[in-house]
């Protein structure tokens, strides 16, 4: 049967560093952190882990086990950017170095295990150029000495190998501190105690516990038959996994030259936007070249030169097959990773990009697209392609996504971006002012990336409206003699409110108000602004969020 063959795993060694997006935002292990993502904890430090923050929380569960928690929201360019130097220096030792994520590098040991005196030699090796890599990062909080390595058969056990607390009193706990070496032909037997849930596969996992497979022994005991009649091609990748084997068995199919797809960058490109741009299209590309071969591809190399001829190249797999937007995203962290983390001034490449070329390294058959039970597909990577191909003819600013950052209005706090470009805030989620510095420090800031920034002043609390007006709709505001509220100079109101309409609807009474709150920012620009806020819960059963300014109501958001 194609693609689920036996064969030995390559002998892999996976460095990690815990808690890299922590460390990459510039906080010590010691301050309560979450890294959120989609209001999921994704990444947190050992302080907040001691307060009981585990990833996967919620956002405001994480808040309420640790008041004092610092949220951070997720970045991968940032933490890519930080990683880069660090995978520079493993480089140095071997030139085969593939990133799957930030934080995280992995290299086939047989060359450099005989070169370096052995697994554990290099392992050793590697740990200490991480640290000194992020030592030279000057980031802070990073106080190095975390590197972790681990050397097994296939990537799979050496990434739980290279993980602190992964994996017990298994056979073959090699090396000592940070490196952990299980024995050549030793891997399934050291995974077989572990969970099924490092395999990081929820669909499967849940329905494997629910089975009574408890443990990757559990799962890798079944016959290779039975699991792919029941679990089908996913179901055979786990049992590979679960045997110490490689998800992908060794004999894949090497990527014909053909498949190579390139572009010169005319004149040459050095910001990151421009290239990642030229990259998405590549990808697109390289996507549909792939797609009519019935080829899949795991691990993809990014490829690029400088005016200087400069030629800088990165392996970057992926679990399962690069789908367009997958190769597109990961372009860019690359990109980004190359333009502001490597040589030169202000830690840039010595020119622009002249040419950027992507070239699959690992292909294998791809068996297709897992229907819906009506019939629908499944594949989420055909919409992602579908709005690349909607900006390709109507532009990059026709299909947006809305990004949350800082700001003292519900208007502010939201930003439309392009699809496919950085979710990054316009403003920060928190207020730094930018007079806190002190000139004994020779200008620096007082505050340190490491400690928790102030709140945004004036900003409004909790709950955020469900729909925020754009552009603001008028409101009428009267007392009860039925004369216009006005709110003088010191924010004070000249009656309580009575009645409120919103746009053309009809007027309402107020059951309930709070306010007024002025707000003045940017007093010294043209474009500032002066106002005073209202809330209110009128007897129809809705609430709103009310602005004047200049003698004039108008309706800025409504509550559920």
């Amino acid at each position: 049967m194609s693609g689920v063959g036996e064969g030995a795993a390559v002998r892999t060694l996976v460095a990690h560093h815990p808690d890299w997006p922590v460390v990459a935002a510039g906080h010590p292990p010691e301050v309560p952190v979450a890294v959120v993502a989609a209001n999921r904890v994704v990444a947190c430090s050992a302080a907040a882990r001691a307060e009981g923050v585990v990833v996967g929380l919620r956002r405001r569960e994480a808040q309420a086990r640790c008041p004092e928690v610092v949220v951070v929201p997720d970045d991968p360019s940032r933490d890519l950017r930080a990683w880069e130097r660090a995978v520079v220096a493993v480089e140095a030792l071997c030139p085969a170095v593939e990133v799957g994520r930030a934080g995280e590098v992995a290299l086939p040991t047989r060359g450099p295990s005989r070169y370096f005196g052995g697994d554990e030699a290099l392992a050793a090796l590697v740990v200490q150029a991480v640290d000194a890599a992020v030592a030279d990062l000057a980031l802070a909080g990073s106080t190095g000495g975390r590197a972790c390595a681990g050397v097994a058969d296939g990537r799979f056990a050496a990434t739980l190998a290279a993980r602190p607390g992964a994996g017990g009193s298994g056979v073959g706990g090699g090396g000592a501190g940070r490196v952990r070496v299980v024995p050549p032909g030793a891997s399934a037997a050291w995974l077989a105690p572990l969970a099924v849930g490092v395999l990081d596969r929820p669909d499967l996992v849940d329905v494997f516990t629910r089975l009574g497979l408890r443990t990757l022994g559990d799962l890798a005991a079944l016959a290779e038959a039975d699991v792919l009649a029941r679990f089908g091609t996913p179901g055979v990748a786990a049992h590979r996994l679960a045997r110490g084997l490689d998800e992908h068995p060794p004999a894949g199919r090497v990527a014909p030259l053909d498949l190579e797809v390139a572009a010169a960058l005319d004149p040459p490109a050095e910001r990151v936007d421009v290239a990642a741009f030229v990259g998405r299209s590549l990808a697109a590309e390289l996507h549909d070249r792939l797609a009519a071969m019935g080829l899949a591809c795991t691990r993809v190399a990014i490829e690029a030169e400088t005016e200087h001829g400069e030629r800088l190249s990165r392996l970057w797999r992926h679990d399962g097959a690069l789908s367009a937007g997958a190769i597109a995203e990961r372009v860019r962290w690359q990109l980004d990773g190359w333009l502001r983390a490597l040589g030169g001034p202000e830690g840039r490449t010595s020119g622009g990009l002249t040419l950027l070329r992507l070239r699959p390294d690992e292909v294998h058959p791809d068996h297709g697209r897992q229907l819906g039970f009506w019939g629908a597909s499944t594949d989420t990577s055909r919409v992602a392609r579908s709005l690349a191909r909607v900006q390709g003819l109507l532009g990059p600013e026709a299909v947006v996504t809305g990004v949350v950052g800082g700001g003292r209005s519900p208007a502010d706090q939201v930003r439309l971006v392009p699809w496919g470009d950085p979710r990054t805030p316009a403003r920060p989620a928190a207020w730094i002012d930018p007079t806190d510095r002190h000139p004994a420090a020779g200008g620096r800031p007082m505050r340190g990336p490491a400690d928790p920034p102030p709140p945004w002043p004036g900003r409004l609390p909790g709950p955020a409206p469900a729909v925020v007006h754009h552009p603001p709709v008028a409101a009428e505001v009267v007392d009860a003699a039925g004369a216009t509220l006005e709110v003088s100079g010191r924010g004070i109101l000249s009656a309580s409110p009575a009645q409120v309409a919103v746009g053309a609807g009809p007027s309402a009474t107020v059951t309930a108000w709070a306010g007024p709150w002025p707000l003045e920012e940017r007093w010294w620009d043209a474009g500032g602004r002066r106002c005073a806020r209202l809330q209110v819960t009128l007897a129809d059963g809705t609430a709103h969020l009310l602005t004047c300014s200049g003698g004039r109501w108008v309706a800025e958001a409504s509550y559920d």
